[in-house]
């Protein structure tokens, strides 16, 4: 992996690791996917979506580095940006140790930059965390029409997990299974946890589905997100799962 010296333009498929770049060298960014909201005002190329980037704006760009992740991004996009001779780094976030670890991969092997003193403090911040006990489980739905939830294997259900929230489907053959809501309502969670994003499920879109069960209305950057947002993740969803009640 090129060094700092070699690497001067950057151009990130992915929101997580848009703002992770851009915390402390936001001038190493020179494009980023429309989804790519954080920090505000970034002021780079836009490329399209994780899922279908403008693969030609991309090389003519002429990135030293294009940073992507196996999950938000299609392979075969991926395949087209090294058949055209630049180079790729993809990570894999399954966990909280995993995202840290990638991180650093991306940021100091990949980038060249020194390792940032956030990702030291989310470290600690998660290090702290005491899961309230019982857990509880839930239900985590990320899509609407058709519902979708969290199955096995996946980063957002290990962030719960140590925050005291068992996904009820983490056994699930799927990581990301379409399950009837009838069999979502009957599957004896103490709780569902709703994101607002993929889907944007507030107040008024989502606990209806739920009669009965306890709802925490969680911020999706928070629980999806690994970058600087990982710092603030465990007071912010904390606080939302206490506000769902017991």
């Amino acid at each position: 992996m090129a060094g700092r010296s070699a690497v001067r333009r950057v151009v990130s498929l992915v929101p997580s690791l848009t703002e992770a770049v851009a915390a402390g060298a936001p001038e190493l960014l020179v494009g980023a996917t429309d989804w790519c909201e954080h920090p505000a005002g970034l002021d780079v190329v836009r490329i399209g979506g994780t899922k279908n980037p403008d693969l030609g704006r991309i090389a003519a760009l002429a990135p030293d580095l294009v940073i992507a992740n196996e999950e938000e991004n299609r392979a075969p996009d991926l395949g087209a940006l090294r058949a055209a001779g630049l180079e790729v780094l993809v990570t894999e976030v399954r966990s909280l140790p995993q995202a840290f670890r990638e991180l650093e991969r991306v940021l100091v092997r990949g980038c060249g930059l020194a390792r940032p003193t956030w990702l030291g403090d989310a470290e600690d911040a998660w290090r702290d965390v005491t899961a309230p006990a019982p857990p509880r489980r839930a239900v985590v739905p990320v899509w609407r029409r058709p519902w979708m939830v969290l199955g096995r294997d996946t980063f957002a259900g290990d962030v719960l997990a140590r925050l005291g929230v068992v996904n009820i489907h983490a056994g699930h053959g799927e990581r990301y299974p379409r399950i009837p809501l009838e069999e979502l309502n009957a599957c004896g969670a103490d709780l569902v946890v709703l994101p607002d994003e993929p889907y944007r499920f507030s107040a008024d879109d989502g606990p209806e589905a739920f009669p009965g069960l306890p709802s925490a209305l969680v911020s999706g950057r928070h629980l999806t997100w690994y970058g600087p947002s990982l710092t603030r993740a465990p007071q912010v969803l904390g606080a939302a799962l206490a506000a769902a009640g017991r």
